[in-house]
């Protein structure tokens, strides 16, 4: 979790992902993928791809990388469950399971398992 990051804004070369060529690309950091997993409301989801297109308007760039926003989510999402094994309550690490899809590849990625996610799910959408 390298807080000090600083995102960039990067100036595509060749077309990317629906991007074309000159486009501005934002590459997150840790940090705001963290910060954004935490904005969303308790008993919500929400998916990877909306966060990247979110992301990209608050920077003013075309598109957000998928491949760094991808290995932002695990390393917020590992931080938080070693915030979990070190004796953190759920209600204070980041809500890493409102963003990572169960069913996605890298629920299976992160060390808690797709069921740990599915869990946690199912425990905010009884409460509300």
């Amino acid at each position: 979790m390298n807080i000090g990051a600083k995102p960039r804004l990067v100036r595509l070369e060749k077309a990317f992902c629906g991007a074309p060529a000159g486009s501005k690309m934002l590459v997150a950091t840790s940090g705001i993928v963290r910060d954004y997993m935490k904005s969303i409301k308790k008993g919500k989801t929400q998916t990877v791809l909306q966060m990247r297109i979110d992301l990209a308007k608050k920077y003013r760039a075309r598109i957000t990388c998928p491949t760094s926003s991808g290995i932002f989510v695990r390393i917020a999402s590992e931080a938080a469950l070693e915030e979990l094994a070190q004796g953190k309550s759920l209600t204070r690490i980041t809500p890493f399971w409102r963003l990572v899809d169960p069913d996605s590849p890298a629920a299976s990625k992160i060390s808690c398992g797709a069921e740990f996610i599915r869990q946690q799910r199912a425990a905010e959408s009884k409460k509300g």
